[in-house]
């Protein structure tokens, strides 16, 4: 590779001061100056035209930058500024060659490049050689003082606390010495390097030899003591490109330099750039985009570890990156980047807290359900289950926790706790909810079924076994209540009410039932009374013979069922005396009451004690029906049971006159009477009482055979035609026996009289309905026809052995 090559030789600047941005970066990238860091120094040359300063260069750093051509005259060589690097000397080096001062191309009025190339060296360069002429030395103008004391000026002013070393080389210089000429370049300059040469062009192998030497002291230059060791406020090697560029464009502008403030406006820049392209790097980082896409799907293990992981790469290459910068802004600008990569992962993390809430909150329903299950309380289930979700969210928050931040997780928990509460809450309220439904429901079973038996039975004992019952089934439903909830660890004062309210439901299911069954009382009280009217002592159907007390009956069963009535008439579960059986009995039931009834004197009218809306003694509460209702019912039962009443009195007369055939007894005695002669003609002549027997048989058999009694119970003439229509036939019916009974032939109709008799009996056995007319004839007539049918087979028996002992008599 060529020394041209290696050193790669590029303006910079150009004569019209256009800064070449394209080549700068070229340069960088072609020589890796942007890899060095702070390890590299800026080696400046200033000086007069043609004072050979790129051959001062070029010798001292073997670049290869342009030189005058003595042969051809002096004249301007190097236009702008150019760079270089310097080879062979470490650390890096930059070689930079400023266009020559007082130069006849320019003029005399044209000095602004000047100064701004001079101004451009001293913020740029570690090193500024000023190039001079030995016999310049203590001139004004020929040794460019004006120049060099404006540049000194800004350095004083600029330079705190970086300074810039100033090494004055002294070209051909005479026999006066060194130590001469040094002070008066220090004249006004505080850190000044001084050194001379020998003329080139006359002594050219001394000048190489002093080159040489000169030469050896930029190697390290910027280790502390060296030329360039003083590296507060250099810009790292990244930012050089940019810092050249900022700042010659200050210079352009014509405003004054600020140069600690471009130090740390270069800083804020290239530190910006970094972080900001360390977090487009992080936003789109394969393993935070997988670790991303994970946890939207749910809770992921170790996500604080890989999160902290990424983090640590993209700040650990920042810091490598904005290392040489100025440390302030080096140091702000991180943690600007850090702020932005955790506000960059929070809303992840934010979702991963969301997810572990969530995983906790359903494990704790399932945990608690399955406790209650097994049969655990539910306080220490729900204390139990609470912990071990805590537990298991504090877990997952620290396993997603990073290094680079202390976020609190502590709403999330607090979040979490509240819903769990919130769970407990609602799980707790259904739980009690279940048990209070299902100990009133077994109340409810255990209490409607028998009151409402003991409603029907409706005597002085009714109420007293109702508060037995009442008492009893509260106590057992309040024990097993107080079992049933004592896992919930409620205070003292939340179960008395709990179960006060349990007791006030027992009661309030007999006081429903007590007022469902007085809607129904007036039903109740004609069924009592139609059970105590047509039963007897022995529950037995009442058959109405006409010896039974249709009064007095009558009179129970009223009184059974206003008995019914009092005590439907109000609750009576706190065993407080009352007077309304005994009221209702003297005002109903009595007859006398009315007539002895006080009379208000101012009104002439009698007061009725069941004029009230009002019991005395009762609360208002505990009516059921008012005294004013009870009269009310009392007329209205009466009104519908007088029928029933009516129907037995019938009943009996019916009955009556179904059993009294005989003539009445002065038909008898008449009978007797005018019938004497024909029955003393009987008692001489026994033959016409035999005739008179037989014909007695016959009609008599006629009778039961036709049912006479029953044909006429719808009227005679309907009886007279079917007892026409029916005479023959049972004429020949008996005929047709009595010959098979003279042949001695069992005849296939012998068992009807035994069917009829069992049927009649069948009949009799059966209870007929209350009230009906019909059924003591029924009864009195199967007792009649059974008794019959057995004395018309004995008398058909007799017929035929009276028969069969005639024709005997004749023979003998």
């Amino acid at each position: 590779m060529g020394m041209a090559d290696e050193c790669c030789c590029m303006q910079l600047i150009d004569g019209n001061g256009e800064f070449n941005v394209d080549g700068l970066e070229n340069f960088v990238r072609t020589t890796k100056l942007n890899h060095c860091g702070l390890s590299y120094a800026v080696v400046a040359i200033m000086g007069p035209q043609s004072s050979g300063k790129s051959t001062l260069m070029n010798h001292l750093f073997h670049t290869n930058f342009r030189e005058m051509d003595a042969f051809r005259g002096r004249s301007q060589t190097t236009k702008g500024i150019w760079i270089a690097k310097c080879v062979g000397i470490e650390p890096f080096t930059i070689a930079m060659d400023l266009e020559g001062s007082d130069s006849r191309e320019r003029g005399e009025d044209d000095t602004t490049f000047e100064k701004q190339s001079a101004l451009f060296a001293l913020a740029i360069a570690d090193i500024v050689l000023i190039n001079m002429w030995c016999h310049d030395i203590g001139r004004e103008q020929a040794a460019n003082k004006p120049l060099l004391k404006t540049v000194f000026q800004v350095m004083m002013r600029l330079f705190s606390p970086r300074k810039t070393t100033l090494l004055f080389v002294i070209r051909d210089k005479t026999k006066t010495p060194l130590e001469y000429l040094e002070p008066i370049l220090r004249e006004d300059i505080q850190k000044v390097e001084v050194t001379a040469l020998s003329s080139y062009e006359e002594k050219e192998g001394q000048f190489k030899e002093q080159v040489a030497e000169l030469r050896q002291r930029f190697f390290h230059s910027i280790s502390p003591g060296g030329l360039a060791g003083d590296r507060q406020g250099v810009v790292p090697a990244s930012g050089f490109s940019f810092s050249a560029q900022q700042i010659w464009r200050v210079i352009k502008e014509n405003k004054d330099l600020d140069l600690p403030a471009h130090k740390v406006m270069v800083a804020t820049v290239r530190c910006e750039e970094i972080a900001n392209d360390k977090l487009r790097r992080l936003s789109a980082d394969e393993g935070w985009l997988a670790l991303e896409e994970a946890v939207q799907e749910g809770p992921v293990s170790g996500f604080g570890k890989r999160l902290s992981s990424v983090l640590d790469t993209y700040l650990s290459e920042y810091d490598m990156e904005a290392v040489y910068f100025d440390e302030g802004v080096r140091n702000a600008k991180r943690k600007q980047l850090e702020s932005k990569a955790l506000d960059f992962v929070y809303p992840t993390y934010s979702t991963l807290l969301g997810h572990l809430r969530s995983k906790a909150f359903e494990s704790f329903k399932i945990q608690l359900e399955q406790s209650l299950k097994k049969g655990e309380g539910f306080a220490a289930s729900v204390r139990t289950c609470t912990q071990s979700c805590m537990l298991e969210f504090d877990r997952g928050c620290a396993d997603a926790a990073i290094r680079q931040a202390k976020w609190d997780a502590s709403k999330v928990r607090e979040k979490l706790r509240r819903d769990i509460d919130t769970e407990a809450s609602s799980v707790r309220s259904v739980k009690l909810s279940a048990i209070i439904a299902d100990h009133e429901k077994n109340l409810t079973e255990a209490l409607s079924g028998p009151v409402e038996s003991l409603f029907e039975v409706g005597d002085e004992d009714t109420w007293a076994s109702i508060r037995r019952l009442l008492k009893r089934e509260t106590e057992a439903a309040v024990l097993k209540f107080s079992t049933a909830i004592a896992g919930f660890e409620m205070d003292q004062a939340a179960v008395d009410t709990m179960v006060q309210n349990l007791r006030s439901y027992a009661r309030n299911v007999v006081v429903k039932k007590a007022r469902e069954e007085a809607g129904k009382v007036l039903i109740r009280m004609k069924d009592r009374f139609s059970t105590v009217f047509n039963h007897d002592n022995d529950s037995l159907p009442r058959v109405w013979t006409g010896k039974e007390d249709i009064r007095t009956i009558t009179k129970d069963a009223r009184a059974a069922s206003l008995r019914l009535l009092s005590v439907m008439a109000a609750i009576r579960l706190d065993e407080k005396p009352d007077k309304v059986e005994s009221l209702l009995f003297s005002s109903l039931m009595d007859g006398t009451a009315a007539a002895s009834l006080p009379r208000d004197r101012s009104i002439g009218d009698s007061v009725d004690p069941l004029a009230s809306s009002m019991w005395e003694e009762v609360s208002p509460q505990d009516k059921l029906i008012t005294p004013v209702q009870c009269k009310s019912l009392w007329r209205q039962f009466k009104a519908e049971t007088e029928y029933t009443v009516t129907q037995a009195i019938s009943a009996q007369e019916a009955h009556k006159k179904n059993n009294n055939w005989m003539p009445p007894p002065w038909a008898i005695l008449a009978m007797a009477v005018l019938g004497f002669n024909e029955f003393i003609l009987l008692l001489k002549n026994p033959l016409y009482l035999m005739i008179l027997f037989v014909a007695y048989l016959l009609l008599r058999a006629l009778w039961v055979q036709m049912d006479i009694a029953a044909e006429f119970r719808h009227g005679a003439l309907p009886g007279i035609l079917s007892i026409s229509s029916k005479f023959l036939p049972t004429i020949m019916n008996l005929i047709r026996r009595l010959a098979e009974e003279a042949q001695g032939q069992r005849p296939p109709e012998a068992s009807r009289p035994q069917q009829s008799l069992a049927s009649q009996s069948f009949r009799y056995q059966t209870p007929p309905p209350a009230g009906s007319s019909s059924i003591p004839e029924s009864s009195v007539s199967s007792n009649i026809s059974s008794s019959e049918s057995e004395f018309e087979s004995s008398g058909l028996n007799l017929i035929r052995r009276r028969s069969t002992n005639i024709p005997e008599a004749e023979s003998s």
